[in-house]
């Protein structure tokens, strides 16, 4: 009996289908659109699988390209692409897998491709090598990617090390070794590193120490030889120390042993992935402990971006995109037509009419790290000078010497006598040095009460040990003059460094000598005001008080001859004053008795 009830309820509706046709199938299917379209806008976090004949129906659906239901399509998309991408990677196909990458949009992807290969790396510390290698590709093309990558890792770096997670601190450090090894970043990040691992000395953290500089020694050694050696010798205090588990002793001497191989199991890179020519190389520089580094997680987020935004997004990418994949096929091909080389002239010849401007700033930077590597990998100051003449430093960027030495100075707990013994041979060897010290001073005095009492005091005695040696003139300090409105306590001290400095190195018969010369009264008369006694009685204090009372004696005569010349011209105004009271009463008298007769 049920059966032939249910027949009977089926017959009406199949009736009422094959009348609605092809309405009723319209309908049906824009309701499954709008449900899968509702579930897509889920995420992952939805865990809804949609095949993909559905997402390429729905691609050829949406006749807005710039809606957000295709933006967000179009970045699920990106984000397969680029982890595709990433876990193919190997030493074989890395080049051809670049040219794919460079046609994803790596602007608006690159928080994905950044987390992908960090997670890629992590997954597979064993291809370490390739990731920095494909990174360092990218990196020469879109910095920022560079950049954004460094900044992550260091930040897990520094996660996992506050966690002691030895696994995800080794990975992470091994993933810096190679990108210094790439010349992605710079090799102070690895000595930083370094440093940091060997300050509290654990078996782990040995161990860590031992394997980072395995991987990233021989680009130390080439790059910063006495950093390098400074490590090396801190391995061998804590060798000798013996405080450490036998086993780690035996990876402290296996270090060394590869020293000795000259990291023959170890190279600094491997042919295959030397892909990046080093004029085309950018290097970046990181301070491990800066607390300003973000790592920029939002941007691995989806966000719908207006329609006038997405497009001109999109259309500058493709601009992008192009060039960059224009240059490597040039660069690639290995024929060449007459046709090319004309082109090729005439690119040339355009390029060499052409005048770049550098708005990053970045042989400036380089500039500044090669003087810095100079300094402090040399054992004299002769040998010092000596490296910086034969650097390229073109004319107007002497100054930066001059910075970089007196920077230098300061940083130091103690006055190192090394960076002034530099600078006086500079301003003697060339008069252009002089000049920028000399301009140096007048900024340094201008800004002393933004400084430190440490550096206040290096870069004071800084300046004396050049005057006292006569390479800069004294002709700089006509500027400084001793009056309570005209110096801070800042520039007193300042002051009062480089005479102690001066009186220790000279002795006070010749300081005083030196002051007290008539050619020299034009540069040193501000330290001994005669314009009022208020500002001679301050100079007067304020030598006194520095031990070098000694040097006002002239300023006591004029300051005591100042004030008797001062008390009679009082006493001549109240005699003045008393003879006219006298005569207007003598006057008043004789008025009085013409009067009374």
């Amino acid at each position: 009996e049920r059966k032939p009830r249910q027949e009977e309820e089926r017959k009406p509706r199949q009736e009422v289908n094959k009348e609605g046709g092809d309405e009723d199938l319209e309908a049906y299917r824009k309701r499954k659109i709008t449900q899968i379209e509702s579930l897509e806008k889920l995420g992952r976090s939805g865990g809804v699988y949609v095949p993909p004949y559905k997402l390429a129906r729905l691609h050829q659906d949406i006749e807005d390209k710039t809606s957000p239901e295709f933006q967000r399509q179009a970045w699920e998309a990106l984000r397969k692409s680029i982890n595709g991408l990433v876990n193919k990677v190997n030493v074989s196909n890395i080049k051809n897998l670049v040219e794919e990458l460079f046609q994803e949009n790596l602007v608006r992807g690159r928080g994905l491709f950044v987390r992908s290969i960090v997670r890629a790396q992590m997954a597979s510390p064993g291809f370490t090598h390739v990731f920095a290698a494909l990174i360092s590709v990218v990196n020469s093309k879109l910095p920022e990617v560079g950049d954004l990558l460094i900044r992550r890792v260091i930040l897990q770096f520094r996660r996992a090390y506050k966690r002691n997670d030895k696994i995800v601190t080794t990975a992470a450090i091994k993933f810096m070794a190679h990108l210094v090894n790439q010349k992605v970043v710079s090799e102070l990040l690895a000595l930083h590193v370094a440093t940091l691992l060997l300050e509290r000395v654990t078996d782990d953290s040995i161990e860590v120490c031992v394997s980072f500089i395995q991987e990233c020694g021989q680009a130390l050694e080439e790059l910063s030889a006495a950093g390098a050696h400074a490590i090396y010798e801190r391995f061998r205090n804590i060798l000798h120390e013996g405080e450490i588990d036998r086993r780690v002793q035996y990876v402290i001497e296996g270090l060394f042993e590869v020293r000795r191989k000259k990291y023959s199991d170890f190279p600094m890179l491997v042919e295959e992935l030397d892909l990046v020519d080093e004029e085309d190389q950018i290097t970046h520089e990181v301070d491990l402990l800066d607390d300003t580094i973000k790592g920029e997680e939002s941007i691995n987020i989806f966000k719908a971006q207006p329609p006038e935004e997405y497009a001109a997004d999109e259309a500058k990418w493709k601009h992008i995109g192009a060039e960059i994949l224009g240059i490597e096929e040039h660069d690639g091909s290995d024929s060449s037509t007459d046709s090319d080389d004309s082109e090729e002239e005439k690119a040339a010849d355009q390029k060499a009419t052409q005048k770049i401007l550098d708005f990053s700033e970045q042989d400036l930077v380089n500039l500044r790290r090669s003087i810095y590597l100079v300094i402090m990998s040399s054992l004299h100051f002769e040998e010092c000078v000596h490296k910086i003449l034969k650097l390229n430093i073109s004319e107007g960027q002497e100054k930066e010497v001059c910075t970089m030495l007196i920077d230098c100075c300061a940083m130091d707990k103690m006055f190192n006598r090394f960076f002034a013994l530099q600078a006086e041979r500079l301003s003697r060897l060339q008069p252009v040095y002089q000049e920028h010290f000399a301009a140096m001073f007048d900024q340094q005095f201008n800004t002393v009460h933004r400084l430190e009492t440490n550096k206040l005091r290096n870069i004071g005695k800084f300046f004396s040990h050049l005057l006292y040696t006569d390479a800069i003139p004294w002709t700089i300090l006509s500027q400084v003059k001793i009056t309570e409105e005209t110096t801070t306590s800042s520039s007193r001290i300042f002051i009062k460094v480089i005479f102690q400095e001066l009186c220790e190195q000279w002795g006070i018969k010749k300081l005083a000598a030196r002051l007290a010369d008539p050619d020299m009264q034009e540069a040193v008369g501000g330290f001994f005001p005669r314009d009022h006694p208020k500002n001679m009685r301050f100079a007067i204090n304020f030598f006194t008080a520095i031990g070098l009372g000694v040097l006002t004696e002239d300023l006591r005569k004029q300051l005591e001859h100042a004030q008797v010349i001062q008390k009679t011209k009082a006493i001549e105004e109240q005699t003045t004053g008393d003879s006219s009271d006298s005569d207007s009463d003598s006057s008043s008298s004789s008025s009085s008795s013409s009067s009374s007769s």
